[in-house]
């Protein structure tokens, strides 16, 4: 009956049927968990380095200027309008794409 739970051979060793099992694990965690865990700690580090005066864009889609910084929140002017925003949600690849240079700046930059 035993033999039949682990799906070995009479005799043979039943490290080879879990074997397959632990493979499809750690390729499982090398390209989904950990990439992802790195994202996190990425996104974790950015949030926390923006200060006042730098523009941003949120999840939502809104566009803002960093008026005030708090440990939780951040109060942000778009318009003429203040807004109070969580920092959870700033866009990381947003707002990193809208401060970037632009190619002309960096041909400028380049020549100098």
């Amino acid at each position: 009956m035993s033999n039949i739970l682990l799906m070995s051979q009479p005799g043979g060793n039943p490290m080879t049927t879990f074997l397959p099992l632990i493979l499809i694990m750690v390729v499982f965690y090398f390209f989904m968990i950990y990439p992802q865990v790195k994202k996190n700690k990425a996104q974790k580090k950015f949030r926390e380095t923006l200060d006042k005066g730098v523009k941003i864009v949120t999840i939502g889609g809104i566009h803002g200027k960093i008026t005030d910084v708090n440990d939780s929140y951040f109060i942000i002017e778009s318009e003429g309008t203040k807004l109070r925003i969580d920092r959870t949600a700033v866009s990381m690849e947003s707002s990193q794409a809208m401060n970037a240079p632009k190619k002309e700046e960096k041909k400028q930059l380049e020549i100098k």
